[in-house]
């Protein structure tokens, strides 16, 4: 079910300066969205103090040193799955009046985190099928705009 995401598939390679092969991850990338209203304390958020609309373009990496016995890094319609999922729990919410947040400060960064936990605990209930359990790690980034996005990287 693609509920209109989209998809990346990618193979990294981390050279020392001597051109060794240091390390080697396989990643796969699903897109969803989110639109949430919220508003932010502290001087530094300036207007953003007042409650305000945002939508989120979100993208989640989940990486692996080895494929799978499918030859996959994971199974991409559960990895969009999951992602829409997490973010149905957010979508068209008041994240001021969400209990869970109740007292926190629900910036980007704070939210890419929020996304990447969930998404962890997905699956780490096998949500995403068995072969995720090879997963070495998952990235969130949050797109705020064409130019300004933040991420949360984390081991699973």
């Amino acid at each position: 079910m693609n509920r209109g995401g989209s998809a990346s598939v990618s193979s990294t390679e981390t050279r020392s300066s001597t051109g060794i092969r240091e390390s080697a991850l396989y990643s796969i990338t699903v897109r969803d969205h989110v639109m949430i209203a919220h508003s932010l304390r502290g001087e530094v958020f300036g207007p953003a103090q007042q409650r305000h609309g945002a939508t989120y373009l979100v993208d989640a990496t989940f990486r692996r040193r080895e494929l799978d016995a499918d030859g996959i890094v994971v199974d991409i319609a559960l990895a969009t799955t999951a992602l829409g999922s997490v973010l149905a729990d957010l979508n068209h919410r008041d994240l001021d009046e969400h209990p869970e947040f109740a007292g926190v400060n629900t910036t980007t960064e704070f939210l890419a985190r929020t996304v990447a936990d969930r998404l962890a605990e997905r699956i780490a209930a096998g949500a995403l099928g068995p072969g995720a359990t090879g997963l070495d790690g998952l990235a969130v980034t949050l797109h705020e705009s064409h130019v300004a996005w933040a991420s949360y990287e984390r081991d699973l």
